[in-house]
């Protein structure tokens, strides 16, 4: 099929990468010239583990062609189907902002009152329960002089891409949820669908636009919410003295709690789970329900960074005095550079609110650090940030914090708190774990 999609963040990059790797003829539209100019010439414009391969194949001089970027949303015109994956992001009370969502969706129908022939638009960005049906169809509507139902088909298809593997989610998912409110455009999501479906033998969930949004809030929410308890958990046994990580072993052979999401540690971020909590909690509010569980997940969440640095400062007198603290990872996961409500930064701030000065380290996130956090300074290794450090806290699990050793014997004060159960405990350093 000829597909469009709208949006050339982490979401919209790689679905289109991987709707042109399952054999449609795919083109990104957006504003961004330089990320349009990078698709074109067959290079990734974000940091995403198998993207890059996937652009450069099908995508540059030397692609397939079957992926193409523009800022022209006329390219719609010559598809058949339309992905909004435009961001929706955070107000400061909680809920989302969908400005971004409707300024696409009106160009989207001002461009669509041109085509004579049907189409289907099918919004992927993270939206409250309704807004597919009560505000972007209508804006389409109103922008195309047209009717939903007659001229033009609206789905609703969420996604479930973790970032750092979010081209392997996409091409092995546990499930694909189609939301539509007329069979015309379910049967045409299904037909873009189709040979993912068979590629991976997923099982579809079809339902209605509204249910489809809310599924993806009940998945992310249930999530964050098993983190929060599995950190409340571990922070119990770190009070009795007991490993939380062989209680989580022992408690996720239970097949009704399952082992994943299970390794308790300084707690959840990124650009997904903070957002969509808080989007959902403010969204129930607004209709008289205050969801006390996820209210719970969300204050113990941001307990946690403090937790951390409390335990260093037990081993340092209470007092950080100008005492240097290094910061191994800044990502908010391994995989990415991705710094968005990363629980570094909280830990950062906290840590120079109580007078340390701070060296931070990540693999590949340093350069967007400086957009979050003032007045560190960083490290080109490890070891470098490391060497001669007061002290140092664990925040990002990245492989490579695994493998050190020796680097602990440069630091003036050899005493590490581990909030991702990453460092080997031995002998020569002063260890200590978030929950265990």
């Amino acid at each position: 099929m000829r597909l469009s999609i709208i949006g050339s963040g982490y979401v919209g990059t790689t679905v289109a990468a991987c709707f042109a790797d399952l054999g449609h003829e795919v083109v990104n539209v957006d504003i961004d010239e330089e990320i349009v100019e990078a698709i074109n010439d067959g290079t990734a414009p974000i940091h995403e583990e198998g993207l890059p391969e996937l652009i450069a194949k099908h995508a540059g001089p030397n692609g397939t062609g079957r992926l193409k970027a523009t800022t022209d949303y006329a390219a719609v015109l010559d598809t058949e189907v339309t992905f909004l994956c435009l961001p929706t992001p955070q107000n400061d009370d909680g809920s989302i902002d969908l400005s971004i969502m409707e300024a696409g969706a009106t160009q989207l129908g001002e461009t669509l009152a041109e085509k004579s022939d049907w189409h289907t638009v099918v919004v992927k960005s993270t939206v409250v329960p309704g807004s597919t049906e009560d505000t972007i169809t209508p804006i389409l509507e109103d922008a195309s002089d047209t009717t939903a139902g007659e001229a033009f088909g609206v789905g609703m298809n969420p996604e479930f891409l973790r970032e750092g593997t979010a081209v392997n989610d996409f091409l092995n998912p546990d499930k694909v949820v189609l939301g539509a409110d007329d069979d015309r455009a379910l049967a045409d999501i299904h037909d873009v669908f189709d040979p993912l479906v068979a590629q991976a033998d997923a099982p579809v969930v079809e339902t209605d636009t509204r249910t489809a949004e809310m599924i993806k809030y009940a998945n992310n929410a249930f999530l964050a919410a098993k983190i929060s308890l599995i950190n409340d958990i571990g922070n119990i046994c770190k009070q009795f003295d007991i490993d939380a990580y062989e209680v989580a072993d022992a408690i996720g052979l239970d097949d009704r709690i399952g082992e994943q999401f299970l390794r308790s540690g300084v707690g959840w971020g990124g650009s997904c789970f903070p957002k969509d909590v808080s989007a959902i909690i403010s969204a129930a509010e607004e209709r008289g329900y205050e969801p006390p569980v996820l209210n719970a997940a969300v204050d113990l969440n941001e307990r946690q960074p403090g937790r951390l640095v409390d335990l260093l400062a037990e081993h340092l007198d209470g007092e950080f005095d100008g005492a240097r603290v290094t910061v191994l990872g800044l990502a908010f996961k391994p995989g990415t550079d991705d710094m968005r409500n990363s629980r570094a930064i909280p830990v950062i701030r906290d840590l120079q609110k109580r007078g340390g000065t701070v060296t931070a380290y990540d693999p590949v996130a340093m350069d967007n650090a400086p957009d979050y956090v003032d007045d560190v300074t960083y490290a080109d290794s490890a070891a470098a940030a490391l060497d001669g450090a007061d002290g140092a806290v664990v925040v990002t699990d990245w492989d490579e914090f695994a493998a050190l050793d020796e680097e602990f014997d440069a630091m003036a004060n050899p005493i590490v708190v581990d909030g991702r159960r990453i460092i080997e405990r031995r002998d020569g350093f002063t260890y200590e774990g978030l929950t265990w």
